[in-house]
């Protein structure tokens, strides 16, 4: 049997889901701190693992945490771990929905 919470919870969602979305103005973050160095990635079209990311910084998650709180809206799902990686268990990717990226290109080309 289903929690009836969860059911609550669901279809509260469906309601929300026809409010307008809040105007994107995200802050930008320094472009020479790791935050920074991720979203100019993503902002490419670049799609983020940890691994593809670099070994040495071992906190892309904390770095798209803070983008979150910047107000970027950086989408993830799990992948399945590369071979070689040891675990097995799926890792998460991020990447910037194409409407971000567009409408970050449209910001930058009317400056």
């Amino acid at each position: 049997m289903k929690n009836p919470e969860r059911r609550q919870a669901s279809s509260g969602f469906k309601q929300l889901s026809f409010l307008p979305e809040p105007d994107f103005k995200p802050v930008w973050p320094n472009p020479t701190t790791q935050p920074g160095i991720a979203l100019a990635r993503m902002l490419k079209g670049e799609r983020l693992t940890q691994p593809s990311y670099g070994l040495r910084c071992w906190r892309l998650a904390a770095y798209v945490k803070e983008l979150d709180y910047l107000g970027w809206p950086v989408e993830a799902q799990d992948v399945p771990c590369p071979d070689g990686c040891g675990t097995g268990r799926p890792i998460r990717e991020y990447w910037l929905p194409q409407r971000v990226i567009a409408a970050v290109s449209s910001i930058k080309g009317a400056q």
